[in-house]
């Protein structure tokens, strides 16, 4: 029988607590209710900048490194000093999907949520494009962050239900509006695997 009240890991359990905490924040009621990261981020004094309004500011050079060459090392990120007006600064990369966008900004929120200390970036020249290299990245803070803004995107709780009934994958990534790849994070993460897999019998939605 499947756990139904919360994670079977210490670790899912602390996640899931947070994430219930940024539920509440942005004023969910159910746990199977959709969470818009952007109305989250608004109503936490964020400001989503559309990569647009940033990129006159940069170079041309760094502009077409960002939405190129380099577009697959970054996914978004938060300025390390507020806005004269009090708000946080977040950018998203423009040339990913609307789910992983989602998925990246929750997990900014999650970073601002905790206080991690932004991580330092460099570019490191190697060729005429250059290179982004992560000086000080910390894969604790990191999985910290996914896994929190993960939990809050696809609560546990309503997991175990759409697991139990049968749905597949994609159908529980279009009721929450988030990608399948996260949702598979989810019920990986949360040990449900076998569960979804003996309640799913099509390979094409695993």
């Amino acid at each position: 029988m499947l756990p139904r009240n919360e994670p079977p890991t210490p670790k899912g359990r602390y996640y899931e607590i947070r994430a219930k905490g940024l539920r509440e924040f942005a004023g969910l009621k159910r746990d199977d209710e959709r969470l818009d990261p952007f109305d989250l981020a608004r109503a936490a004094g964020l400001l989503v900048a559309p990569f647009e309004q940033i990129a006159p500011l940069l170079t041309s050079e760094t502009r077409e490194h960002l939405l190129g060459d380099g577009s697959a090392n970054w996914s978004g990120g938060a300025a390390s000093h507020m806005l004269p007006d009090g708000r946080k600064l977040i950018i998203l990369n423009p040339t990913h999907g609307i789910t992983r966008q989602q998925a990246t900004l929750m997990e900014e929120i999650s970073h601002l949520f905790y206080g991690h200390e932004p991580t330092k970036l460099a570019i490191k020249r190697k060729n005429r494009n250059g290179e982004v290299v992560a000086r000080d990245y910390n894969n604790e803070i990191e999985e910290e962050a996914y896994s929190t803004g993960a939990a809050a995107l696809v609560p546990y709780t309503a997991l175990v239900r759409m697991v139990s009934s049968g749905k597949t994958i994609r159908e529980i990534a279009k009721h929450f509006g988030v990608s399948p790849a996260l949702v598979e994070f989810r019920i990986k993460i949360s040990k449900l695997w076998d569960n979804y897999a003996a309640n799913v019998f099509s390979g094409d939605n695993k």
